[in-house]
């Protein structure tokens, strides 16, 4: 249960959602019933030792986290370790060495060591929610956005590179 102390390289997974203005054709392919609005989603894989962003995917707002990943056709190396959040549950049947937190089972409540585990867990995946942070200060991906959809992954990945060039200088 306990977190491994090997230094092993290691990525995370996250994904944002940016607000849309409500499409006028295929509606619900972009309605996000968690955000209870029209989206498009990012995922972003970043490194968690130097916060550098490997890769990033885009989809439609009613795509699941987890599916996503699937469709970006992303492979990880057999060595790299993976965290996710809860929306990646099925990411262990793929990947070896990957980490999510434990699901509470229905009607009992998480044991101490499992809380613990998952305090650890997030110290580690911290990284990947500073670096939707840092994105979101590109106002592009935080208010609702209003270009044509099919340039959002375009988008995305050049505001990837401006956080990458930036960390670098």
């Amino acid at each position: 249960m306990r977190l491994k102390k090997k230094r092993r390289p290691s990525c995370g997974d996250g994904v944002r959602s940016s607000p849309i203005e409500r499409p006028q054709k295929a509606q619900k392919q972009y309605f996000s019933g968690k955000q209870k609005k029209h989206t498009l989603k990012t995922q972003v894989i970043a490194d968690q030792n130097t916060a550098k962003i490997i890769c990033v995917a885009h989809g439609k707002g009613k795509i699941h986290d987890f599916r996503l990943f699937k469709n970006s056709g992303v492979k990880f190396s057999e060595i790299l370790k993976v965290m996710a959040d809860k929306g990646y549950q099925g990411i262990a049947k793929i990947h070896k060495f990957s980490e999510t937190p434990i699901k509470k089972k229905k009607g009992k409540k998480l044991t101490k060591e499992e809380k613990k585990y998952h305090r650890q867990l997030n110290r580690l995946r911290i990284t990947i929610e500073h670096i939707n942070r840092r994105l979101k200060i590109f106002k592009i991906l935080s208010y609702p956005y209003r270009n044509r959809h099919r340039r959002f992954g375009l988008r995305a990945n050049l505001i990837a590179g401006l956080y990458n060039y930036e960390l670098a200088n």
